[in-house]
């Protein structure tokens, strides 16, 4: 069984749940967590989960939980992860913490993508889920939105610091998210009567006293003009000392910002820009692309007329080559376990080159010394390679390695000197890509 994670899927948004409810640790597991569980089964419906994980994998069944569970248990814990094999994507855990702490069920669900959400019906039987949990497992706050747009908030800080955070928690409402539960103490706090009249999409006192809360029908279009007019409504109601006008410009901001941004990245780097898009966080993936379709990355100048060329100084430009090779082997030795193209030497190999080095941010993370005196000359050997190999060059050897070149068409290039540039800093590994610097070469190989 391959559980489909959620990096398997395109980057999308998606449905985020956080619950932390509290449960009788006096009373039989099994018992405890039937009414979870029995929920779970009767809504969850198309995301169901069909893969149960603690120290192995197991299909969905009431024993393969109680199993996992016993293998994911310490003095503090127990814990198991729940999972899907076909679309859409779940990665939901269970956590229960144990006595002699104060004893708590926490549950986190992320559904990927929240598109799957788009539908009245599938959302109403979320919500009910929910309910039907709240019910039985009291929480303080409980919540449900879109994780991107829940980034942006700077939860569960909303601009506190970590120690104010953790000893106030979410003391009053900061934000509103699609679905909410407030517990009987921010109930009170907020008042009752208010919180009981907020002019929202469904408003329900459960029996415990605590107050379930759906802002809008579905949850998928939280960023449409009428749904933010339906939350800030909403929220301004439950926090009267707030500016309406101020919170809805703010809630519009935030949508502008999720807006989707067509690509139109410069073609010589655009296999590796959709990449880095890619790797940063959802809620920030708009604003890089539109920061990169507006970059353009510095022409490349680490070359000379072919007959400006320095000539060869070396006395054995054989032996030079070999060690060329060599130092290219090194490149790929350091690679080729999360880089298995780095052994084909070709363009797309230096994209996925440029891509690793910018995704383990290695200009910042490794000692600068030892950068320069290994990576470098490995990166710059391996980058003089692939053009030899692809594009027909021809090193020309030279003592010092800043000096040495290869020939394509009528310009010798610089790879050493490319590969010191380009090991700067994080930003310098996309100014300098050694995917760029290739396809200007390709360009002039006539």
């Amino acid at each position: 069984m391959k559980v489909l994670s959620l990096h398997d899927l395109k980057p999308e948004d998606r449905l985020r749940l956080t619950f932390e409810g509290a449960f009788d640790p006096q009373a039989a597991l099994e018992s405890e967590l039937e009414p979870f569980l029995q929920a779970l089964e009767e809504y969850a419906g198309e995301w169901m989960p069909d893969v149960i994980k603690g120290k192995r994998q197991r299909k969905y069944a009431r024993t393969a939980i109680w199993k996992a569970l016993e293998e994911g248990r310490d003095e503090r814990y127990a814990h198991c992860g729940l999972y899907r094999t076909k679309w859409p994507a779940l990665d939901m855990s269970l956590w229960l913490r144990l006595p002699p702490r104060p004893p708590e069920l926490d549950i986190t669900i992320n559904v990927k993508p929240l598109s799957f959400f788009a539908e009245v019906e599938r959302c109403r039987q979320f919500v009910d889920m929910v309910r039907a949990w709240a019910s039985r497992y009291p929480v303080s706050h409980a919540k449900a939105h879109s994780m991107a747009d829940t980034e942006l908030t700077d939860s569960p800080n909303f601009g506190r610091d970590d120690e104010t955070t953790y000893r106030d928690g979410f003391d009053k409402i900061y934000e509103l998210s699609w679905l909410n539960v407030f517990g009987p103490k921010l109930v009170e706090t907020v008042g009752r009567e208010r919180m009981l009249s907020t002019p929202a999409h469904r408003v329900e006192e459960l029996p415990n006293g605590s107050v379930l809360l759906v802002t809008w029908p579905t949850a998928a279009d939280f960023a449409s003009d009428e749904a933010r007019l339906a939350q800030a409504r909403a929220h301004v109601h439950l926090r009267p000392d707030l500016d309406y006008d101020t919170v809805l410009r703010t809630l519009r901001e935030r949508s502008a910002t999720l807006a989707p941004v067509e690509p139109h990245f410069h073609p010589d780097v655009a296999p590796l820009l959709s990449r880095v898009v890619d790797d940063v966080a959802i809620h920030e993936r708009q604003r890089t692309i539109s920061k990169f379709n507006a970059w353009r990355p510095p022409n490349p100048e680490e070359w000379r007329p072919a007959d400006s060329a320095l000539p060869p100084d070396v006395e054995d430009p054989e032996r030079a080559r070999e060690h060329y090779s060599y130092l290219a082997e090194l490149l790929v030795a350091l690679m080729h376990t999360k880089v298995p193209s780095v052994f084909a030497a070709t363009p797309e190999s230096l994209t996925d080159v440029d891509y690793q080095f910018w995704h383990e941010d290695f200009p910042r993370v490794f000692e600068r010394e030892n950068i320069d005196a290994h990576a470098v000359p490995a990166i710059g050997a391996y980058l003089g390679h692939v053009l030899v190999r692809n594009l027909g060059g021809r090193w020309i050897p030279r003592k010092k390695l800043e000096e040495a070149q290869v020939l394509v068409g009528n310009r010798v290039w610089l790879p050493f000197v490319r590969a010191w540039r380009y090991m700067r800093s994080r930003q310098s590994l996309l100014d300098y890509s050694l995917t760029q610097l290739y396809r200007e070469a390709e360009r002039h190989r006539s």
